[in-house]
């Protein structure tokens, strides 16, 4: 039988997931053709925060690569934006004159950024942001521009300001109403998350009017934005305004062609469009009963209807979206449902901690949940919003309810993890509709053991990633001590199948030395690598095989190849080594002359005590570390940048141990050394931690009887506090476990993977059997650690030894 042509004009999230629902069901029906504007294929829009703030790239994101259109015979025409729909000759026409007749044609045109109608709307630096064209030209304006005014206080807005200020921009939030995420969020909550987002860094304006945008003109042309005006004549500088206002539906390609539109593409319950049963609109650009839908999960509840009267089922019909929103905020919780406002005849139960950083707020009328607000702590919200959903009279869990499912004494569920408590029906994944009986049936049947695994098969926690937690509990619910939260069988990198534990396996059993041998041995698919491999690979080999694998420092990033470390504005900052944080007057005096004789604009404290010479230009890099004659600080790179102390015994009249001698020894013994990641190391003379030992990767504290060791911490953007590992009585039992300890990291751990995501990938316990229970494993380990760094040189002085390649540092001529 001779298949019918499907055409899909736009290739996002909602129409793309509509054509998985038709390919599941009648997989022979038609020839599909898709019509996408950008030059990507699928992507997941809602991770593009975190392409922007630099924890994921766009082929990360990818949620249908290349190849799956080809696997399913999909005829994909990319970077072509249709301009017209003939629905006399069904037929469409993109604007390069491509064209492609339909028999049913599916629009999911998406939606635009709603741009404010003000004054010097179109000067450069004024953006919206909806798509990857728009994160990159953040991203670019990072390195070059230093004021940004995100205009939305909404969750875009926010994650906008926040990937920007992590690109090292001062950006201010402006928001036209009194509190942030007034659709989401009560006046309380938004109020919590103003305060702990102002306490990262952020600023905002609230309530303000945008008057106009102020910039430079070049003759009469529009220059670039250079402040922000608002109604009552005041201004902020903006060298970047990011128009995070809200979005209108795409309807003009169905406005053109006569289509029906009022807030969106008018569609019935079965998704048609009212004005042409052959023409189907799904997600932002659809408006049905009167509602454009903006979150993900409603757009796919569409795309399944829609999949079974295309797929000519005619059972199935769309009756609109309860919402909810369970969103994660620059690393806040967030969670509302239903009237989370209140009004009148409702009444409310509310929990208030704002030292603990909670708030919820449940909603009640006729005894039945009508809403829910939560800051903080949101692991119930799936489980309110099935309250909400269903109107169950919650009279007899009144006094309970507060305290979420888990808690109720009647399920006999009490003290269990949340998964545990759940019900099979119960939905895990609101964007994709996933229960828990469907999760936990994949893991059951396909042997899932990752959260990669679980995403690929169930689609549960691979759209906004809010009930990623959720997942991972069903993960170890489930599978148990299979379950692995970092996947083992993850690809390095798009140039290889091979993980990186099969890569370390590799070069250690058939011992390769080289980058090029490695290449060879697994087959690799591009002979030179990338930028992502060929570091984690020159590591593999050199810590494998000291002394036998040459290091390549081409195959180092920027730092590591000029030693030192670059900033924003193409110059670079050197930090000499102290060790232990102690100096001298000598030193401090060759460190001053060396900033007056370079100019070097900003000499700064760091909060590892050391000192930082900021704006040293690349030509002067190799005079200022001749001049200041001070070993290598390793601040650039991948190695143990430094021993924090306090005065300790020595001069501290609570100080219980030699703290500072400590923190120059272990400093002394273990400088040198590279890892798969930054290492830091603190050592506290006594239990009032001073110098912090409780959130470093190698933690040592001193008490009466010895020396206390916690390891694995980290007090980046996620603070983990460090586990305790062992106590012992002197200091060289201290050097040996932490040295045996960073050794089975350098030796296990995946390249870019600190030690506190090591340590929950393998355990503590692994980590206590290779290190405590085994002394005869924790001395090789230990001394395996002191041949390598034995003879290691300082780029800084042996620069010849070190492979440095002194041309990078002459200047240019022009």
């Amino acid at each position: 039988m001779k298949k019918m042509k499907l055409v899909m004009v736009g290739n996002g999230m909602a129409g793309v997931r509509t054509l998985e629902e038709l390919l599941k069901i009648a997989p022979d029906l038609y020839e599909i053709t898709v019509f996408g504007a950008e030059p990507h294929p699928n992507y997941n829009r809602i991770l593009l925060s975190p392409v922007l703030a630099g924890e994921q790239t766009l082929e990360e994101i990818v949620l249908n690569p290349l190849s799956w259109y080809e696997e399913h015979g999909i005829t994909l025409h990319l970077g072509k934006k249709v301009v017209e729909i003939d629905r006399r000759r069904r037929v469409v026409r993109a604007e390069d004159g491509t064209e492609a007749a339909y028999d049913r044609l599916l629009l999911a045109t998406g939606s635009n950024p709603f741009m404010l109608p003000v004054p010097g709307r179109e000067l450069d630096g004024v953006i919206g942001y909806r798509d990857i064209a728009d994160t990159n030209a953040m991203i670019e304006a990072a390195k070059t521009y230093r004021h940004a005014v995100v205009i939305g206080g909404g969750l875009l807005g926010l994650e906008a300001a926040n990937g920007l200020m992590l690109r090292g921009m001062q950006v201010t939030v402006v928001h036209i109403g009194d509190w942030l995420m007034e659709r989401q969020l009560d006046s309380v909550a938004g109020g919590l998350l103003r305060k702990s987002l102002e306490e990262r860094g952020l600023k905002f304006l609230l309530p303000a009017q945008t008057a106009a945008l102020v910039g430079d003109r070049d003759g009469g042309k529009a220059g670039r934005v250079k402040a922000v005006q608002f109604k009552d004549g005041s201004e902020v500088p903006a060298d970047l305004v990011v128009m995070a206002a809200g979005i209108r539906p795409n309807v003009e390609l169905a406005e053109k062609a006569g289509l029906l539109c009022n807030r969106g593409i008018v569609v019935t319950d079965t998704l048609q469009t009212v004005t042409d049963p052959r023409i189907y609109a799904v997600g932002e650009c659809a408006a049905h009963r009167g509602i454009a839908y903006g979150l993900v999960a409603p757009l796919f509840e569409q795309g399944k209807v829609c999949a079974t009267h295309l797929a000519e089922f005619g059972i199935g019909r769309y009756t609109g979206s309860q919402v909810s929103t369970k969103l994660k905020v620059t690393g806040i919780d967030l969670f509302s449902a239903g009237d989370f406002m209140g009004g009148e005849g409702t009444e409310e139960i509310v929990l208030s901690d704002p030292w603990g950083g909670v708030y919820k707020k449940l909603v009640l009328k006729d005894d039945r949940l009508v809403g829910a607000c939560l800051y903080g702590d949101t692991v119930d919200g799936s489980w309110y919003f099935k309250l909400v959903r269903e109107g169950k009279n919650v009279a007899e869990l009144r006094d309970k309810l507060m305290f979420g499912e888990s808690n109720l004494g009647d399920t006999g569920h009490q003290g269990q993890s949340k998964a545990a408590a759940m019900a099979d029906s119960d939905e895990v994944c609101g964007c994709n509709g996933v229960t828990k009986g469907a999760v936990c049936k994949a893991i059951k049947e396909k042997g899932l053991f990752t959260l990669e695994d679980v995403r690929k098969h169930t689609k549960a926690s691979a759209s906004c990633g809010s009930c990623t937690g959720l997942v991972e509990q069903l993960l170890m619910f489930t599978a148990g001590g299979d379950y692995s939260a970092s996947p083992k069988n993850k690809a390095m990198c798009g140039c290889t199948e091979h993980s990186h534990q099969e890569v370390r396996d590799a070069i250690r059993e058939q011992k390769l030395l080289t980058i090029d041998g490695v290449y060879r041995a697994l087959d690799w698919r591009s002979p030179d690598g990338c930028s992502s491999c060929r570091p984690a690979v020159n590591y593999y080999l050199i810590s494998t095989w000291p002394k036998e694998a040459k290091d390549d420092p081409q195959s180092r990033f920027i730092n590591e190849r000029a030693h030192a470390n670059i900033q924003k504005d193409g110059t670079f900052s050197v930090i000499p080594r102290m060790f232990g944080g102690e100096t001298t007057a000598d030193e401090l005096r060759r460190i001053a002359g060396a900033v007056d004789k370079y100019r070097i604009p900003t000499v700064k404290v760091t909060g590892g005590q050391r000192i930082d010479l900021l704006g040293v230009r690349k030509e002067d890099l190799a005079g200022v570390w001749k001049d200041i004659g001070m070993p290598c600080g390793h601040a650039y790179a991948k190695a143990l940048r430094t021993v924090k102390t306090c005065v300790g015994s020595e001069w501290c009249r609570f100080g219980t141990q030699d703290s500072t001698q400590m923190g120059k020894d272990i400093e002394r013994a273990l400088w040198k050394m590279y890892a798969p990641h930054k290492v830091k190391i603190a050592v506290s003379g006594c239990p009032r931690n001073c110098a912090e030992s409780g959130i470093k990767d190698v933690g040592i504290i001193g008490v009466d009887s010895g020396w206390e060791i916690y390891v694995a911490g980290n007090g980046g953007i996620k603070t983990e506090v460090a586990e305790f590992l062992v106590k012992v009585r002197t200091p060289e039992e201290v050097m040996e476990y932490s040295g045996a300890f960073l050794q089975l990291y350098r030796e296990e751990g995946w390249y870019l993977e600190r030690t506190c995501h090591w340590v929950k990938r393998v355990g503590l316990d692994h980590v206590r059997k290779k290190v405590l229970d085994d002394a005869g494993n924790r001395r090789a380990l230990w001394e395996r650690l002191q041949f390598a760094l034995d003879g290691e040189p300082d780029p800084w002085f042996e620069q010849e030894k070190a492979a440095v390649d002194a041309r990078q540092f002459a200047p240019i001529e022009i």
